[in-house]
């Protein structure tokens, strides 16, 4: 992008350059996780056994497919601001704070790392929440908010699943 056309697209936002880095690098880590999660979720979906089957085989299709409908609002709101979402694995493994597990796990075992995605992924959206309103990006505050609802939702909803 030509330093005009940037010139153009942040001031046409109300940010410069700087504010839109940091929004896009906060963003960017947000989808970093969320990619990892995501495929988490798939192989979850895809290797649960035993008596939580049904229930869980469903439960983590629905949490793969509003997943990567936030992965899409993200990368998106990210070149809203003229810049390049992370799009490659190794870029989401290097930056994400949620690690890949294998496909041994037990049901209850899927649900834990579930749940401590979802703390990784509040804990980075408040994070990002904050640094956003700080420069006034309601927009992009807005989004967060949404997502983070839903997640302490899915929260509530799977430790009483797995609640003994």
């Amino acid at each position: 992008m030509s330093a005009t056309a940037e010139k153009r697209v942040f001031k046409k936002l109300g940010y410069n350059k700087d504010e839109s880095e940091k929004i896009v690098s906060s963003l960017n880590k947000l989808l970093a996780n969320y990619h990892v999660h995501y495929q988490k979720l798939r192989n979850f979906h895809w290797n649960v056994t035993g008596s939580d089957f049904f229930d869980l085989h469903e439960k983590f299709e629905e949490l793969y497919d509003e997943s990567f409908a936030n992965i899409d609002l993200i990368a998106e709101r990210i070149r809203v601001f003229g810049m390049t979402p992370y799009s490659l694995m190794k870029d989401y493994l290097q930056h994400a704070d949620i690690e890949e597990v294998g496909t041994d796990l037990s049901s209850k075992e899927m649900v834990e790392e579930v749940l401590r995605d979802f703390q990784v992924l509040v804990d980075t959206m408040n994070e990002c929440a904050i640094k956003v309103a700080d420069l006034g990006d309601t927009a992009t505050e807005d989004m967060l908010i949404a997502f983070i609802k839903s997640l302490e939702l899915h929260h509530w909803m799977l430790t009483s699943f797995i609640k003994e």
